[in-house]
């Protein structure tokens, strides 16, 4: 089978697992008793990232393979997740869930193995590539796409699958029991998980590098940190973290946001095709994504890394901007849909651009903590602080009310807005890399 090809169902897998519920997983906390807790549920991807990734990185490194750690990773993580479906489906539709406490623990033992596999994945196919003599700049962005295709397609499916009295089935229209209201999300992502593990048995060896270790930290596998000893990776590190802090607000609350429209009392807003389907609009965000994926060896060799995180920066603030000035019914759907349009140049330009400028920048003994520490800052300090600070300002400014989060969202948005543009202008100020181009 072409290796290429093989990859590229890695990264639909390793992405499909996620998409199942990341975008829709707010609108069912809210029906199960933890509407207040949403932020606190993707900050726990977050906090988990801060050290799994990097403690992934070190075993890939110098214990496990790591398309093999990768395999195992999700076996866990599926597992866990598949519990959580369990637990939901014992409650019953629209339920609130009677051991919040196990659920809440069975969801962080899930994410907690997910989260490296986000590093791991890029490492397997890093590592695949250049051992079969292939240009990860040129050969991996068509390789990462197909990862969001997976995305997509979950997202799809959830957002029209149903299940009820009357069995299982599709539809566009107003239900209850879609999944991406109810606890079938977990179901789907818990066996695409356990679907990745068996395929990880059938990859290439990434073999490990043996170096006898000259000091502590070596034997430890905490070399990666030495990047921070550079003014210019420094610098990455620190600006990712703040960017970082953009990546899970949207992600927690776009799809209560969009779906609290089906509370007002406009007729024409409510019953919007929109207001519906939150999750089928919000994956305009990676469809956009898909697209731009494929502009970034141009953009990256052409303009270099600063150029391009710039061009991320700017697009997070037209991201939150737009979705405070639009609404479900025409003509401000537009606006939505430019939202989502321009997440894919915020969110590929930024996270899948560092992953390789990280990997060109350090030693291959290294390559996957490195990998890691890129997580430890963006998904995991960012992340966390990001999403926490975001639920307090939307719990401040909304509540729920009859089973949808409503409230002076406008107010969210242009807060969250603001900051982006902040961190874009200091980081056109401070950060200065080589002249040389990546």
């Amino acid at each position: 089978m072409n290796l290429k090809f093989r990859l590229s169902l890695m990264n639909f897998l390793e992405f499909a697992v996620w998409g199942a519920y990341l975008t829709c997983m707010g609108n069912y906390l809210g029906t199960a008793g933890l509407g207040a807790q949403i932020s606190w549920f993707y900050a726990l991807q977050g906090i988990v990232s801060i050290f799994m990734p990097t403690l992934m990185g070190i075993v890939a490194d110098k214990y496990i393979q790591p398309q093999r750690l990768l395999g195992i990773c999700h076996l866990i993580a599926g597992a866990a997740m598949l519990c959580c479906w369990y637990m939901g489906l014992s409650a019953g539709f629209g339920n609130e869930l009677p051991n919040k406490g196990l659920f809440i623990g069975m969801y962080t033992l899930s994410v907690a193995f997910y989260m490296p596999t986000l590093a791991l994945s890029n490492t397997t196919a890093f590592t695949i590539l250049k051992n079969n003599g292939l240009d990860t700049v040129k050969d991996f962005p068509p390789i990462r796409v197909l990862g969001t295709v997976g995305f997509i397609i979950t997202m799809w499916f959830v957002n029209c699958a149903v299940w009820d009295d009357g069995g299982f089935g599709f539809t566009l229209g107003e239900n209850a029991h879609k999944f991406q209201y109810t606890y079938m999300q977990f179901f789907v992502s818990g066996v695409l998980s356990i679907v990745l593990f068996l395929y990880c048995l059938t990859l290439p060896e990434c073999k490990l590098e043996k170096k006898p270790a000259q000091s502590l930290s070596e034997s430890l596998g905490l070399n990666a940190f030495r990047l921070f000893k550079t003014k210019k990776m420094a610098l990455f590190f620190i600006f990712s973290a703040l960017l970082g802090m953009s990546l899970q607000v949207t992600n927690g609350y776009a799809g209560p946001f969009i779906t609290s429209f089906k509370g007002s009392a406009d007729a024409l807003i409510s019953q919007s095709f929109a207001a519906n389907n939150a999750t089928l609009l919000t994956s305009i965000s990676q469809v956009s994504e898909a697209l731009c994926i494929l502009m970034i060896p141009f953009f990256l060799k052409r303009y270099g890394i600063k150029v391009v995180m710039l061009i991320a920066m700017f697009a997070w603030v037209l991201r939150f901007g737009f979705f405070g000035i639009g609404n479900p019914a025409m003509p401000g759907v537009i606006l939505f849909i430019l939202s989502c349009i321009v997440y894919g140049v915020a969110f590929d330009f930024f996270n899948v651009s560092g992953a390789m400028f990280v990997d060109q920048e350090c030693d291959p003994s290294v390559k996957a903590s490195a990998q890691g520490l890129f997580m430890l800052m963006t998904n995991g300090l960012g992340a966390t602080i990001g999403t926490l600070a975001a639920g307090e300002i939307v719990n401040h400014f909304c509540t729920w009310e009859n089973g949808f989060l409503v409230g002076d969202w406008q107010s969210c948005w242009f807060i969250f807005a603001t900051y982006a543009l902040i961190v874009a202008v200091s980081f056109a100020l401070i950060f200065h890399p080589d002249k040389k181009k990546h």
